[in-house]
């Protein structure tokens, strides 16, 4: 049973202010929880682990690329992008066979990457799949419409509309496991209507299903990005479900970016970096003279909620604020934590733990959307030795929980 405290229990448990345990709360690295009184509550191991995670200090650098020996297991996979999600795969030991991709840039990507996979790149409804065979099948079907920016119409938006053939190459390949990817805002998305309608869908296709939200900075990835990950095993496989266990550390940007290639990227007009040029490492728009913070932000300045990624920088100290598909962008501000100027495309790459080899195609604005799409190679390759695991019914107890 889980225990919840208030914040001043939980700050006086672990030995810090009841500020550090609201700034935890503010930043996303805790969930404040309602009790039945309306206070904020906090569940007391997830204040215990995050405090532990965050007083990890050594001089070792930790930012790597986690990578494994070859298996025989296959992966069918719809959605590819620039290859976040099959990297990782590839890199836990899955063998890609199929790769399904519409955008033509993420194509020429893939194909630049990796020229002998199987890449097919068309409008997925216009895909056969029957008589292919894969012991996954995995599709991270376009999130934009889940998102808690936009219109969030789900399956009233035709981009919705795509789980339903993730859902038929499922049908039509019958893998041992099917695996969905999508932005955390899916679970709340229409009251939690249409994630019910998805996991319904592969129910009534004979599978077991479970999800998870996992927050990429605890599993090698410097960034902190939640993705909704959900498993679906044949019942008649009787199969276990696993999910890999958080890690007791986060990776700084200031490790992700050590020795970091030179790359092109974006640039602020002079107006905007003078004003940026003002924000300390880890600030944003507060942080700025009121006078200023008035001229920058206009009529927002009068707006509700917190507008905390306006005038963003980022720190050197921390995992990076989720990467969006541009770093310029007013309302997600990514500022590197030390110049004046926006993250670029190969400082992008390296908090999605794309390799320094993996080379982009397209204008900087298409690398700079295809990474920001993709899924973190090093998530990605956590998720894939759970889906290893199951097929061959060994899980690690340090690393992964079986559902």
């Amino acid at each position: 049973m889980r225990n919840f405290i208030t914040v001043h229990d939980a700050a006086k448990i672990i030995g810090v202010s009841s500020d550090t345990v609201r700034r935890w709360d503010k930043k996303g690295l805790i969930k404040a929880h309602r009790s039945e009184l309306n206070y904020r509550v906090f569940d007391v191991e997830e204040i215990k682990r995050t405090h532990n995670k965050l007083s990890y200090r050594s001089d070792k650098n930790n930012y790597r690329i986690l990578k494994a020996g070859p298996t025989n297991h296959t992966v069918i996979e719809l959605f590819s992008g620039a290859g976040g999600t099959a990297l990782g795969f590839e890199n836990a030991g899955l063998k890609n066979v199929m790769l399904v991709e519409y955008d033509k840039n993420a194509v020429a990507t893939l194909k630049k990457n990796r020229p002998k996979w199987n890449i097919v790149a068309e409008d997925i409804h216009k895909v056969n799949f029957k008589g292919m065979g894969a012991d996954v099948v995995e599709g991270g079907f376009p999130c934009q419409t889940f998102s808690y920016a936009g219109k969030k119409m789900g399956f009233e938006d035709t981009r919705g509309t795509l789980f339903l053939e993730f859902a038929r190459c499922v049908k039509e390949v019958r893998p041992k496991i099917a695996m969905g990817e999508n932005v955390r805002g899916l679970e709340k998305h229409d009251g939690g209507r249409t994630l019910a309608i998805m996991i319904e869908e592969l129910e009534n296709l004979g599978y077991r299903v479970a999800y998870k939200i996992l927050r990429a900075q605890y599993f090698d990835v410097p960034q902190k990005r939640e993705r909704l990950i959900m498993i679906a095993t044949r019942k008649d496989l009787d199969m276990p479900i696993i999910f890999p266990k958080e890690k007791d550390y986060t990776i700084s940007i200031r490790e992700a970016l050590e020795n970091c290639p030179f790359s092109e990227g974006q640039q602020y007009p002079p107006k905007k970096k003078a004003i940026l040029k003002l924000v300390p490492p880890g600030g944003y728009w507060k942080d700025l003279p009121l006078k200023l913070q008035k001229e920058y932000m206009k009529s927002s300045f009068h707006m509700g909620g917190g507008k905390t990624g306006m005038a963003r920088r980022l720190s050197w100290d921390e995992p990076s604020l989720t990467l969006t598909c541009s770093p310029a962008q007013k309302q997600t501000e990514r500022c590197h934590p030390e110049e004046t100027r926006p993250l670029n495309v190969r400082e992008y790459a390296r908090i999605q733990t794309f390799p320094d080899s993996w080379q982009f195609e397209g204008s900087i604005s298409a690398a700079y959307r295809q990474i920001g799409n993709a899924v973190p190679v090093n998530l990605a390759y956590c998720v894939g030795r759970c889906l290893i695991a199951m097929l061959e019914n060994k899980p690690n107890p340090k690393t992964m929980e079986v559902l």
